[in-house]
């Protein structure tokens, strides 16, 4: 135990390239700009035993070199931070800019080395990774674009500045905790009575999915439509930071639900996060707020019925003005980031209402860090066929674009090279697979007094954060998720027993790279490691 300390900075990132966002399946650039800006944002925990340093970042996802870089700067910059104890998390907003590696020879690999890392571990990596990406597969045309190397490096510099600054700003504080309630994530997976692959003229297996009985953002006026695939969780988790004389200055969110309302927007945007924290700073001044993202691997904001009282509801609440920029949708969805932030805000406040007669100044702090070893989701005989057949098909179609706008037709040509990525990951997959080769995932246990901070790579659906939740050991357990993906690997999806068996996007062959158990193996790993920081 010891007097805690806490720093807080934050960097904006935004980008002003045009740079392919990478939560879409093809290229999608943010034409119109920048809606709103995004920001990464570092908070120092430390109590002179142990340290937890956080990083949120308003993006889709950090994949491949992107935390090891930051890590590896944050070396260079403070040798004295402990690099390790870095958790990286993103908001998973779709409309954040790719950090890639896209062209051989930008990767520092003397800089990764100084992290353990080998030269040819390191090399291995990168030529996958590079050869996977569409940057290397589409011809731009007159289209000026940035790459996911150049992004990255002006992101990773931002983010190690913001975790040194934090490091240096700690102040002796408190902290205090609790939870709220607020309606943001509802199931995304609609789950129809009948087997969708058998529906007439409807093709098997999609470049995204293969379908079943279940479908993301499936019509829920479908005749057949028969229910949800699962429920929805509306907890928010907050932690309160303090200064000396007890004074708000700054808080961790935790929502269980990704910032996916403006997903199609043609502009760089941080999504709902940005209207929670401009609600909360027009009340509490320009505190930080550091936005974590907890399990919703099968959740998303979107209402998928309800639709009329939907719009009823924000169009009387919020007036029917639009934004010319945008079309009806986003719009639509515009609104609904101000009723969702409306709903995190009054959690917020209602929280600290009673939280703060609970400031904590001597706290116990442990950080324990893990790399997890998970079973894998192995490609089948059945589904390799599938894709190399499937494979040969899209190479020998002939790329073709409807559209005159340079714009649009770079958007349309780079659908059959993303579709050829995908269905080559799936092939190299199969061919280099074993029972025995595990899935490795880097894990993060925070203990912070009686609550705790349980991390893992993955989109992770909920149900595995309810087991974490429902065994641990502390009174309030964090769980957050897309921790950062480093050399290792681990990214993408756990999903559910019962959605596998219904199967659909986010179920398949091109999805998981853990299996069912593979979840279980994280949940049990994860308690092991709650259960020893709580014990000692």
């Amino acid at each position: 135990m010891g007097k805690l300390k806490i720093g807080w900075a934050e960097r904006d990132i935004t980008y002003r390239k045009m740079i392919n966002l990478p939560g879409h399946l093809a290229y999608h650039f943010p034409r119109d700009g920048v809606h709103d800006p995004l920001t990464t944002t570092a908070l120092v925990l430390e109590n002179g035993e142990d340290i937890a340093i956080f990083l949120s970042v308003d993006g889709m996802a950090l994949r491949a070199f992107a935390l090891d870089e930051i890590r590896a700067k944050v070396l260079e910059k403070n040798p004295e931070i402990d690099v390790w104890k870095i958790i990286a998390n993103t908001t998973h907003a779709h409309t954040g800019p790719s950090y890639d590696h896209e062209i051989p020879g930008k990767l520092n690999i003397e800089r990764l080395c100084k992290l353990g890392y080998s030269e040819e571990t390191i090399r291995a990596v990168a030529e996958y990774e590079e050869g996977a990406s569409l940057f290397n597969y589409v011809d731009n045309g007159d289209i000026e674009i940035g790459d996911g190397d150049d992004s990255r490096e002006y992101f990773t510099d931002l983010a190690s500045d913001a975790i040194c600054e934090a490091y240096a700003n700690r102040k002796y504080g408190g902290f205090s905790y609790g939870y709220g309630y607020a309606v943001v994530g509802h199931s995304r997976r609609a789950v129809y009575f009948d087997d969708l692959s058998k529906r007439p003229g409807v093709e098997r297996n999609a470049r995204t999915a293969v379908h079943g009985h279940a479908m993301m953002y499936g019509d829920t006026t479908d005749p057949q439509f028969s229910h949800y695939e699962a429920g929805a969780d509306h907890f928010v988790n907050i932690l309160f930071t303090f200064d000396e004389n007890d004074k708000l200055n700054g808080a961790v969110i935790n929502v269980p639900c990704p910032s996916q309302c403006s997903e199609g927007m043609n502009m760089l945007t941080a999504d709902y996060w940005c209207d929670v924290k401009r609600e909360l700073r027009a009340k509490y001044g320009n505190i930080p707020i550091l936005p974590q993202c907890a399990a919703a691997g099968d959740l998303s904001p979107h209402m998928m019925h309800y639709k009329k009282a939907f719009d009823r509801r924000l169009n009387l609440k919020f007036g029917e003005e639009t934004d010319p920029q945008q079309n009806e949708i986003q719009n639509r969805e515009l609104k609904n980031r101000r009723d969702i932030a409306e709903r995190i805000c009054w959690a917020f406040d209602e929280v600290l209402s009673w939280a703060k007669k609970d400031i904590r100044r001597d706290i116990t702090l442990k950080h324990e860090t893990k790399l997890l070893q998970l079973d894998p989701r192995l490609i089948t005989d059945e589904e390799y066929k599938l894709a190399v057949d499937m494979l040969a098909d899209y190479e020998q179609r002939e790329q073709t674009a409807t559209s005159d706008d340079p714009y649009f037709r770079l958007v349309e040509l780079s659908n059959y090279p993303a579709s050829i990525i995908r269905l080559k990951h799936v092939i190299h997959r199969y061919n280099n697979q074993s029972p025995d080769k595990k899935v490795a995932a880097e894990v993060h246990a925070v203990r912070v007094d009686d609550m705790a901070f349980a991390t893992n790579t993955f989109e992770l659906y909920m149900d595995f954060m309810h087991r974490i939740q429902a065994r641990s050991p502390f009174g309030q357990t964090f769980v957050v998720q897309l921790c950062g993906m480093t050399l290792r690997g681990g990214e993408t999806y756990i999903c559910t027993q019962r959605a596998f068996e219904n199967k659909g996007y986010s179920t398949s062959m091109y999805d998981n790279l853990a299996s069912v158990k593979g979840g279980q193996d994280l949940v049990e790993g994860t308690l092991e490691m709650l259960n020893k920081i709580h014990e000692n």
